[in-house]
């Protein structure tokens, strides 16, 4: 990207179809390739040419799925023309598309129109012999989704099943309604078996999604006498550890 400094990007690949794709900021994106067509899951912050990266590995057509709008997730996206998303999170997006640095990064990677196609609940994309379906997962924002890779039995989460989960966030839903959001998915549990989350060094257990629900309810059961205060670039809220190297970061208005 002209006249910014542009990241390296690391690959590291999973299995016969996946990669992890790295910039120098902790933000991953996943390269799925099909026998017919490839996928990146989310895009990261723009600092890395994500379409170049995939296109040193398959020359297959290559789409584009977000997992949510976050700008980690979809500044990326500047590289593409289109991209499939959840429409509750198209304001927060249109929003972040406005801010000047933003505008600048994209004039001078020559980036034009842009559209958000819908990604919903149950949409199934076929890369010949793989297919991802779409699921819906509101919480740490509106529109959060995750991706299954139903052949290969793993689940894209983004941001949404983690081991440092933001729920403090402006958009974020109440604890007890995420608590509530992740039990309506608990099924995808029998159709996966790993998770690839959107800031991860590689694959975890499917376990992961019942090690932070656990954790959701202790903190709307009132179980917080060990938490601490978490200091981020919005202010002081609390964390509470669900498990090794794990925590849920809230805010007490949102607790119940």
């Amino acid at each position: 990207m002209e006249g910014m400094p542009m990241d390296k990007c690391t690959m590291e690949q999973v299995n016969e179809h996946v990669w992890i794709m790295r910039d120098e900021h902790n933000d991953t994106c996943y390269l799925v390739v099909g026998e017919d067509k490839a996928m990146l899951v989310d895009t990261m912050c723009g600092y890395v040419n994500v379409r170049e990266a995939a296109e040193s590995v398959t020359d297959k057509p290559l789409m584009v799925v977000n997992t949510h709008g976050h700008g980690d997730h979809v500044f990326g996206n500047l590289w593409f023309t289109e991209a499939w998303m959840h429409p509750d999170d198209l304001p927060m997006v249109n929003e972040a598309l406005e801010d000047p640095q933003v505008q600048k990064a994209m004039r001078e990677a020559g980036a034009g129109n842009f559209y958000f196609h819908p990604a919903r609940q149950g949409d199934l994309f076929d890369l010949g012999g793989l297919t991802a379906e779409i699921i819906e997962l509101p919480g740490h924002t509106p529109g959060g989704i995750c991706v299954l890779l139903r052949e290969d039995r793993i689940l894209f989460t983004g941001d949404s099943i983690n081991r440092h989960l933001w729920m403090q966030l402006d958009g974020c839903t109440s604890l007890k309604e995420y608590g509530e959001k992740l039990d309506a998915v608990a099924w995808v549990k029998e159709k996966a078996d790993r998770i690839l989350h959107g800031h991860a060094s590689g694959p975890e257990p499917i376990s992961l999604m019942d090690d932070m629900r656990r954790g959701i309810a202790e903190i709307v059961a009132g179980e917080t006498a060990d938490d601490s205060d978490y200091t981020w670039f919005g202010g002081v809220c609390r964390q509470h550890p669900y498990a090794e190297n794990s925590v849920i970061v809230y805010d007490t208005k949102l607790q119940k």
